[in-house]
């Protein structure tokens, strides 16, 4: 059983949720991310997603977007983002860690390399963005090769059909994006979400986490109803830009974002399972 696997069924069995924060990976400095990573856990992270900088960063919102933008200015690469899940790794043996990009840069690498790579680091789980369930053979093969999970994306415009095609190749979780558009866009319509996620669970036993959206404990508990797992990322991102921009230094960056996911840990703890 994969560490996110395991993960989802130990939360489960404690009629509790998932908290799953996003953020760039070397956004803002390169020095934060391994730090935050483990405050993030303390602050009641139960899987950590870092995003790997992209120049094309085609499904997220502008938040995101300067994210990636100021990772790149740093220098940061894929090849960066696991050497910073390897240095997690030095003391948290047991937090799941997924990496979510796009296709060009594990395909730069190779997906042989890459998966070895990646496991060699301590790396749980793949999402990319822009690889469809009909290209993604090859890649499982590499990731089921060394035991990491391939994360599918589901939208609200998905076909029935499709959603089934999608959680066929999918394994830890199924991540379902609750809003059309881009991360961090539009406003939350939990009942729709429901029913899209009730489509899901026809085709896949897998636990459901949402993201796109959640932004407060409010948004994060009505998805935690629903939902197996709640994924948040462009407030946490943007609560540290605001932070700089306002002359605060690193570590004040760092403070606002964990604040903010403790407020919504809160959220989802709030709920009945």
């Amino acid at each position: 059983m994969s560490r996110i696997a395991g993960r989802f069924q130990q939360l489960a069995q404690q009629g509790r949720k998932a908290l799953i924060p996003y953020v760039v990976a070397g956004d803002p400095a390169l020095e934060i991310t391994v730090p935050l990573m483990h405050r993030m856990v303390q602050a009641g992270a139960d899987i950590i997603e870092l995003g790997v900088p992209f120049s094309d960063p085609m499904s997220e919102g502008p938040v995101l977007q300067l994210g990636h933008e100021r990772a790149l200015a740093n220098g940061i690469g894929l090849r960066h983002v696991l050497k910073m899940v390897g240095e997690f790794r030095e003391q948290d043996s047991t937090t799941p860690v997924l990496l979510m990009g796009y296709a060009n840069p594990v395909e730069h690498m190779g997906y042989e390399a890459f998966a070895d790579a990646a496991a060699a680091a301590g790396v749980d789980g793949l999402l990319t963005v822009d690889i469809p369930p009909e290209e993604v053979a090859h890649l499982n093969q590499q990731l089921q090769r060394v035991g990491i999970d391939n994360i599918f994306l589901v939208a609200p415009t998905t076909p029935d059909q499709r959603v089934g095609r999608i959680t066929a190749q999918a394994s830890g979780f199924i991540y379902y994006v609750s809003l059309k558009g881009v991360t961090g866009a539009g406003h939350l319509d939990v009942a729709d979400v429901a029913e899209h996620l009730a489509v899901i669970r026809r085709h896949s036993q897998l636990p459901v986490a949402v993201g796109f959206g959640i932004k407060d404990a409010a948004s994060a508990a009505a998805v935690a109803s629903v939902a197996d797992g709640v994924v948040v990322g462009s407030a946490l991102v943007d609560s540290m830009a605001r932070s700089l921009d306002a002359g605060g230094d690193r570590e004040a960056a760092m403070e606002a974002a964990l604040a903010l996911l403790r407020e919504i840990r809160s959220g989802i703890d709030s709920i009945a399972s």
